[in-house]
């Protein structure tokens, strides 16, 4: 380290004392380009201390008295008026403590970095990743389980599915005819409280009994169906439930195998309120591209004009063309009447 350049031939007086046993003696002052150079009045050498070393034992305070080592068993007394010199050295040691590692820094800003990366991992990873692990492992049965216990809940709103017989029969055929990516749905037609229609882990879905009775077109019930089931391959629907159970039911169901109760009585109340998530066209012709059912009867059901579903009736991959019926007129018939049970 260099002294600064107007101070490098600064000298001044002082008392220094060389242990604590020893008496103070008068010195001369220098100071060096590294160094503070103590020397008698017949300009002999005493002792050199690096400028690097040197603390002050008293900051703040007059006379100043300093030490190589930061120990007072050599020190070095500056009288009051010697202020050029006190200064200098104040200046120099400000410049040495600059450039000073600070390890109690570091450590304290790996340790921030750390936790900031914890809490981000907590917040953005860990649910997510969670979540995909549990889907990938919770098998069918747990889901149908799932999916069972939330339709109880739902009873409390919409009350029991309408359960009609011969309606239930034909609404079987309907899901046999209707095949799922894990085969035939289970559907149920809702007396009250479901717009629409809407799905639960397991391949259930559930239609509101207007779906059935306010239509004379089967292919209108098939499209709602087959709206949930877009839906459902948009988003797992054990993923919402995850979702809005949060990562300490999801790891309940990872260690048990079960939902906490409270988790299921939160979803239940708001999968019958929440707005369906909007579909694309695309999305919802290939659904009935897939399952050979037209898709203008439904997209009339959802918009008498047509306006706002122009896509669906433009497109429609079975138009003009004989397509299998999704039900026998017998069966349509007994579907209507499921609710008069």
């Amino acid at each position: 380290m260099t002294a600064l350049n107007e101070y490098q031939r600064l000298e001044a007086r002082g008392l220094w004392r060389e242990s604590a046993e020893a008496q103070r003696r008068e010195v001369v002052v220098s100071l060096g380009d590294a160094t503070l150079i103590l020397t008698d009045a017949s300009d002999r050498p005493l002792a050199h201390w690096s400028l690097a070393a040197v603390e002050r034992l008293n900051p703040g305070t007059r006379p100043a008295l300093y030490s190589p080592d930061g120990l007072e068993d050599e020190t070095l007394e500056l009288p009051e008026d010697e202020t050029t010199m006190i200064e200098a050295i104040e200046r120099v040691r400000r410049a040495v403590e600059g450039r000073r590692p600070r390890p109690g820094r570091l450590r304290i800003g790996l340790i921030g970095a750390t936790a900031v990366a914890a809490v981000a991992l907590a917040v953005f990873w860990l649910p997510g990743a969670l979540s995909k692990h549990a889907l990938g492992v919770v098998p069918p049965v747990k889901r149908e389980e799932i999916g069972e216990a939330l339709m109880q809940r739902l009873h409390k709103v919409t009350g029991p599915a309408c359960a009609d017989r011969d309606g239930q029969r034909a609404l079987d055929r309907l899901a046999r005819r209707l095949l799922g990516p894990s085969g035939p749905p289970e559907l149920f037609v809702m007396r009250d409280g479901v717009r629409g229609a809407t799905h639960l882990p397991g391949g259930i879905i559930l239609l509101n009994r207007s779906v059935v009775e306010d239509t004379t077109d089967p292919d209108v019930v098939a499209g709602y169906i087959i709206a949930e089931q877009a839906r459902a391959r948009a988003e797992d629907p054990l993923g919402e439930v995850l979702r809005s159970a949060g990562v300490g039911a999801t790891v309940r169901l990872l260690t048990t195998g079960a939902l906490p109760e409270e988790a299921l009585d939160a979803y239940a109340r708001t999968v019958l309120t929440d707005p369906p998530v909007p579909l694309t066209d695309e999305a919802l012709l290939t659904g009935f591209r897939m399952q050979g059912v037209r898709s203008t009867p439904y997209a009339y059901a959802r918009d008498i004009s047509g306006e706002s579903t122009i896509g669906l009736i433009e497109a429609d991959p079975h138009a003009g063309t004989r397509t299998e019926p999704v039900l026998s007129d017998a069966d349509w018939l007994r579907l209507q009447a499921v609710c008069e049970g």
